[in-house]
């Protein structure tokens, strides 16, 4: 195995080569726009996370399932916006909804009447008793956290190993450690994800394993009297996908409760793409608070955070939560739309047909090809992990042959598949998504297993 192996290993160096060199010759205009845009945006993108080597591919515009680049290359969009576009591109129902909005006056810093009902479709969804509204995911894990502090008087917050909660500094610590940065099993380091924070700021912070309740439960022991919350992603999907083994989140919601720690689920990525109530629906675990973003807005920048009243309550006691645009008539429009008219349960059960057939179509070309890999189909969300056994937790992901992506991306982009450009990040479905969508991108896979194992 281990022979066979190093030679799809290799064979994926010369592939990837290979791709590489098509995929420039086929992107010159982003080459120019990314040698106007590097002039006046650190890496020529707005976001670090839309950073290419050796540039970006620039978007121009999207339709349903599709969107091109400024070179006029199409591609089938499996990428989605980091999993932002359930819904898929330019909805007629979403554009709709977003024009009227944007006739009757795009922002006035005052709740509208949609906003209220927004804040009734969400409480629904995700059976909790409040809500409040926020532009990103950033931001309601970051209020989410005040809020917890201030309802239990504590100070520190543990979080899971290898997860990202957005950019806010209090939440940037083992977020991707390497191996030499990342401490012992039993006694995760505290690492910072980025410079420019103050160093002490650790203190307010623990770590511990994801799928790992009895690690969790020695930190509570060691240290219950200080710790205001737990905040997680109920499926890990900061390295690929992590799926909570069986027990694991009941086992955390009673420890939570034992030790009177707020219980906050980050459902920024898997919301409503996993479920239409999401991980509180799939998986029957409810915490205290949850924050969501991404695919709730349809497009549009919307996130928000909420939970049980008595929490929420904080905000009328002194917890601080603002912002100009928060809940703004454009993207509360966007929002209600896509949950209300568009992610229907029918929508649920194209998402599961669909993800069935790319996952069978993917894993018969991984058996056929002897590929050290593996699939997660979740509802609208997915991956291909290139380990053969599941990942369990973060140190897991540090196994992945990471080779193998580096052929893989290059490969599915050149066949008019684009994907997100990161091993550790996965695919999203839309409902515009078609048979023909899924078909080519399992033909473009079984091509690449093909030539991996040649």
């Amino acid at each position: 195995m281990t022979e066979t192996t190093d030679r799809i290993t290799a064979n994926a160096g010369a592939i990837a080569a290979a791709e590489k060199d098509r995929l420039l010759a086929n992107t010159r205009a982003s080459s120019a726009l990314f040698d106007r845009a590097v002039k006046t945006m650190p890496g020529g993108v707005a976001s670090s996370f839309q950073l290419g080597d050796p540039y970006p591919i620039y978007l121009e515009r999207g339709v349903g399932a599709e969107v091109w680049d400024v070179d006029g290359n199409a591609y089938y969009d499996f990428h989605n916006g980091f999993g932002s576009i359930a819904v898929g591109h330019a909805h007629p129902i979403v554009a709709e909804a977003v024009s009227k909005a944007a006739h009757n006056g795009m922002h006035f810093a005052v709740t509208v009447e949609a906003c209220v009902a927004l804040a009734e479709e969400l409480c629904r969804r995700f059976n909790c008793d409040q809500v409040r509204f926020t532009n990103s995911g950033t931001e309601s894990n970051m209020t989410a956290i005040r809020v917890a502090r201030a309802a239990t008087g504590r100070e520190v917050i543990a979080k899971i190993e290898g997860s990202y909660h957005g950019h806010v500094d209090q939440l940037m610590y083992s977020c991707t450690p390497g191996a030499d940065v990342m401490g012992g099993r039993d006694t995760p380091a505290k690492h910072p994800k980025s410079k420019g924070m103050p160093k002490d700021l650790d203190q307010w912070i623990r770590i511990v394993p994801f799928n790992d309740a009895a690690a969790f439960e020695r930190l509570l022991h060691e240290e219950g009297d200080k710790i205001a919350a737990l905040i997680m992603e109920p499926v890990m999907m900061n390295v690929g996908i992590v799926l909570p083994q069986p027990g694991y989140l009941e086992a955390i919601r009673d420890l939570c409760t034992k030790y009177g720690v707020v219980l906050i689920f980050d459902e920024v990525k898997c919301g409503v793409t996993i479920a239409a109530g999401g991980a509180q629906e799939r998986f029957g675990v409810q915490p205290d608070l949850a924050s969501w973003a991404k695919s709730i807005g349809g497009g549009a920048a919307i996130g928000a955070f909420g939970g049980k009243a008595e929490i929420m309550d904080e905000i009328n006691h002194g917890a601080a939560h603002q912002g100009t645009y928060n809940g703004n008539p454009l993207s509360v429009a966007a929002s209600l739309a896509t949950l209300t008219q568009v992610l229907t349960p029918d929508a649920y059960v194209h998402f599961a047909e669909l993800g069935k057939r790319l996952t069978d179509g993917m894993n018969d070309a991984i058996e056929k090809f002897g590929i050290p890999a593996h699939t997660i189909d979740l509802g609208a969300k997915g991956c291909v992990s290139y380990r053969p056994e599941p990942l369990t937790n973060y140190r897991d992901f540090l196994d992945t042959n990471t080779a193998l992506y580096d052929a893989s991306y290059p490969w599915m982009i050149n066949r008019g598949v684009f994907m997100t450009p990161g091993d550790e990040e996965q695919w999203t479905l839309s409902v515009q998504h078609t048979h023909e969508h899924i078909d080519r991108y399992v033909d473009a896979f079984l091509g690449l297993c093909e030539a991996l194992a040649a």
